[in-house]
């Protein structure tokens, strides 16, 4: 039998190409939450003179409209889960994944030019729209390219890439708006997508495609012995399997919590009057590396746990639960966060915590690959993300509200639970996780 040393490692080649991806990806959808913090960018979007001054009660109105600036950006995404996936099952990863690419991008430029909250809630629907097609692209292409036991650590790897696009983030967009002021961090990052396009385009194509893929290592991607089913299956259809929903309840309670994070931290870490520090443009970058360096960490550490544990001859379902239980363990303490006067444990806390998400979030999505055969991974993965978008749908929309209204430690004590109730609920629904077979398709679309 084939093994991993052996068989040859340009599967990994195809890794590095989605963390690229996904990095640029969080790149464009990262700048406004650190934009949000200039007094410039906020007055424009209010529609306030240059010298006026930003009252307490104006930065509260921002606030609460920015809360409705993500919620539209979060349902475009959910829209656009759905479209991705279903895209992309229909038409290859190549070509779904390019047009994705350049919806994104185009938005990112365009975000420059906005001139009020009306215009900026509009680019950003179409960005979300665009950046929908990143995680059903890279998660097909995992199942493509990798076997089942190695894909949580495939998707740890790649998933990486939103990490380093945080951290790229909070290093240059504020140089960029200082230097040069907010319009020019919207056109520099939204540039990079049409980049990426090129190299997507360029590089990618599937394993049996691909001439530089040794016949031993294509050998190994295929041990699993997957039949693909030569057929379309309907959302309709998906929506009845129990493995469906288990993966749409992981995505409904822990994404948004990840949205919360991305959107907020800059203005908990520059607003915050509990901290003995503030941050501001000058000084988010440090603490920023901090957070997500070692979310980064988590995102490969809980990855390559569970295929650690996959080896020792755990079972898939336990392998997988198991991670998924520390992770939700390690995100219950964020709550003292909010409550701490000093900016070092707020970090240390905000760091295990995002780390913990991006080990969950590694793991829920191989369980997309894992249940399901390959020509709907991609379908499945948008039904999913579908579901974590209307919950950041519901959470962005009460988030400016609330954090006007009694700070931030309501939102804390929400993300310190949700995992836990997370795995809870997907335990009740899957206690085992039982993949759907080709066949039981095939059955279906018979009868």
């Amino acid at each position: 039998m084939l093994n991993s040393t052996t068989s040859g490692r340009f599967r990994w080649r195809i890794v590095a190409l989605l963390f690229i991806a996904t990095t640029i990806n969080y790149v464009d959808r990262q700048v406004l939450s650190f934009t949000m913090t200039d007094e410039v960018f906020r007055k424009e979007m209010l529609d306030l003179a240059p010298d006026a001054t930003l009252t307490k009660e104006a930065t509260d109105r921002f606030k609460i409209l920015y809360g409705d600036v993500d919620a539209a950006f979060k349902f475009a995404y959910a829209i656009g889960f759905l479209i991705a996936g279903w895209l992309i099952d229909r038409i290859g990863t190549k070509r779904g994944f390019s047009i994705g690419i350049i919806v994104w991008s185009f938005a990112g430029v365009l975000t420059a030019f906005v001139g009020n909250i009306a215009g900026l809630r509009w680019a950003r629907a179409l960005l979300g729209l665009g950046e929908a097609a990143n995680f059903p692209s890279s998660i097909k292409t995992v199942s493509e390219w990798f076997p089942r036991r190695e894909r949580s650590f495939a998707n740890g790897l790649f998933n990486a890439g939103a990490n380093v696009g945080i951290i790229l983030t909070a290093l240059a967009v504020p140089y960029l708006i200082i230097q040069f002021g907010w319009r020019s961090s919207f056109l520099v990052t939204g540039a990079l997508g049409f980049g990426l396009l090129i190299l997507w385009w360029l590089t990618y194509s599937k394993p049996e495609q691909n001439t530089k893929l040794s016949a031993d290592e294509l050998a190994y991607i295929r041990s699993d012995e997957e039949k693909v089913v030569p057929m379309k299956v309907s959302w309709g259809r998906l929506l009845g399997y129990k493995q469906t929903w288990a993966f749409a309840v992981g995505k409904f309670m822990a994404d948004p919590i990840w949205w919360f994070y991305m959107s907020w931290l800059p203005d908990f870490f520059n607003s915050n009057d509990a901290l003995d520090q503030k941050l501001d443009l000058k000084s988010f970058g440090i603490p920023f590396l901090i957070i997500y360096v070692v979310s980064d960490a988590g995102s490969i550490f809980f990855g390559w746990l569970t295929t650690q544990f996959m080896n020792l001859g755990w079972s898939a379902n336990r392998a997988r639960k198991t991670t998924m239980l520390i992770c939700a363990l390690c995100v219950v303490p964020i709550f003292f966060a909010a409550q701490t006067s000093s900016l070092t444990v707020a970090i240390a806390l905000i760091a295990v915590a995002t780390a913990a998400h991006q080990g969950w979030s590694a793991n829920m999505y191989t369980f997309a690959s894992d249940l399901f055969p390959k020509n709907v991974v991609a379908s499945v993965t948008g039904i999913g993300g579908m579901f974590g978008a209307v919950g950041g749908i519901l959470l962005a929309l009460l988030a400016g509200r609330i954090i006007t209204a009694f700070g931030y430690l309501p939102m804390f004590i929400i993300a310190s639970c949700a995992y836990l109730i997370a795995l809870g609920i997907i335990h009740l629904i899957l206690p085992k996780l039982e993949p759907i077979k080709s066949e039981e398709l095939i059955q279906e679309t018979a009868a």
